[in-house]
C-alpha cells in the first residue's frame, strides 16, 4: 500500500468524465504537475468500459466527474481496495462510509479527509451555505430547530453543458436572454440534502438560488433576525463565531466588519478565477439584523478547486498545490 508521503511523489491519478465543465477545470488546474501522473485514456476508448475499468483501478485517486447513476456505477467497478476516489457528484454527499470534502468545515476535517479512502465534494450552494451556517449552529448563536432562509445568485456555468447552452447556444430551444432567473420554484434542490446534514439544522433551509448572465462566481446569502435568535447576537457576534471557525486558512478568509462596512455592493463576480472564499457580515445593530454572504467561484472553491484541494491533502501535499 502506498503511503501518504510516497503518493505525494507521483500519485496516478484519473480524472473519469474529464470532459465535463468540472473535469475540465479540474484538469486544468493539474495540467502540468510533476508531482502527479495523470492516466489519460485517448477518446476512442473514454467510454470503452474495459478500458475505464482498468484506469479505475489502476489509479491512486480516483477523481468522478459524472452524473450521479454514472458516478455510483464508476464507483462499483473499482474493486482494487487501494484506489482512493473524489467525487464531485451528488451521489454521495450524504451517504454513509463517505467522508464529506469540506476541510475547514470541521475541527478535525484535515485529518479526515487526509485518511479518507472515499471524499465527497461539496456542492457549490452548500459550500457557501454551509460555511455560513455551521459555524453558527456549532457556537450556538443559530438553534438547529431555528428556521434559515438562504438565497443566492451563482454564474450559469454551474448548470453544466444545458445550462451554459441555455444562455449562449442561441440555437438552443431553451435559448434565453434573460439577465437573471429564479429557479427551484417546487422547493427541492439536489444540494438541500447536504446543506441540512452538515450544518447540523434539523430542518431544511429555505432555499432560493437564482442564476445570472455571467459565466462564474457566485454569491450565497444567510439573512438573519437576530433580535429572534436565542440571547438576541450582534452582528460583532456572528463575526467572532466565523473568525473563530476559520483561523489562518488559506482558502477560507472573513472579512473583517470595518472592510465589509465600506462595502456598498457585492459583485457576484469578485473571486471569479479564484479558488478561495470569503465571508462578510453586513450588519445593522439597531434593527437586529444581519447579511451573512459567502463569495466565491463556483467552479472554484464551489468546484473544480475543491476537489484540487482535496487531492492535495489526501496525498499528502500542500493544500493549495496547482491553486
Amino acid at each position: 500500500m502506498l503511503t501518504v508521503n510516497q503518493m505525494s511523489k507521483q500519485a496516478k491519478i484519473f480524472i473519469d468524465g474529464a470532459a465535463g465543465t468540472t473535469g475540465l477545470e479540474i484538469r486544468e488546474r493539474l495540467a502540468g504537475r510533476a508531482d502527479l501522473s495523470l492516466i489519460v485514456l485517448p477518446e476512442a476508448q473514454r467510454k470503452d468500459p474495459a478500458a475505464r475499468k482498468a484506469a479505475l483501478n489502476n489509479a491512486d485517486v480516483v477523481i468522478l466527474c459524472l452524473p450521479d447513476e454514472a458516478a455510483r456505477e464508476a464507483v462499483s467497478l473499482i474493486d482494487n481496495p487501494e484506489v482512493r476516489v473524489i467525487d464531485a457528484s451528488t451521489a454521495h454527499r450524504v451517504a454513509d462510509g463517505w467522508t464529506y470534502g469540506f476541510p475547514e468545515l470541521e475541527p478535525d476535517g484535515y485529518a479526515r479527509i487526509a485518511s479518507a479512502k472515499r471524499v465527497s465534494n461539496p456542492g457549490c450552494w452548500a459550500t457557501g451555505f454551509l460555511s455560513i451556517v455551521t459555524p453558527l449552529v456549532r457556537a450556538g448563536l443559530v438553534p438547529a430547530e431555528f428556521p434559515v432562509t438562504a438565497n443566492g445568485i451563482s454564474g450559469y456555468s454551474g448548470g453544466g453543458k444545458a445550462m451554459i447552452a441555455e444562455f449562449e447556444d442561441k440555437s438552443a430551444a431553451t435559448y434565453t436572454e434573460s439577465v437573471m432567473h429564479i429557479y427551484a420554484l417546487g422547493l427541492t434542490h439536489k444540494h438541500i440534502p447536504e446543506m441540512t446534514k452538515h450544518s447540523g439544522l434539523a430542518h431544511p433551509p429555505l432555499f432560493e438560488p437564482s442564476v445570472g448572465r455571467f459565466f462564474r462566481g457566485m454569491l450565497v446569502e444567510v439573512p438573519l433576525q437576530l433580535w429572534a435568535l436565542p440571547g438576541k447576537p450582534a452582528p460583532r457576534d456572528i463575526h467572532a463565531a466565523l473568525v473563530k471557525a476559520y483561523p489562518e486558512r488559506p482558502l477560507v478568509k472573513v472579512a473583517s466588519l470595518e472592510d465589509a462596512a465600506a462595502v456598498k455592493t457585492l459583485d457576484a463576480e469578485i473571486l471569479a478565477g479564484s479558488n478561495g472564499l470569503t465571508l462578510y457580515v453586513f450588519g445593522n445593530e439597531k434593527a437586529g439584523q444581519a447579511r451573512v454572504v459567502a463569495a466565491f467561484d463556483n467552479l472554484g472553491k464551489g468546484a473544480s478547486g475543491a476537489a484540487v484541494q482535496n487531492l492535495n491533502i489526501m496525498v499528502g501535499l500542500p493544500e493549495t498545490t496547482g491553486l
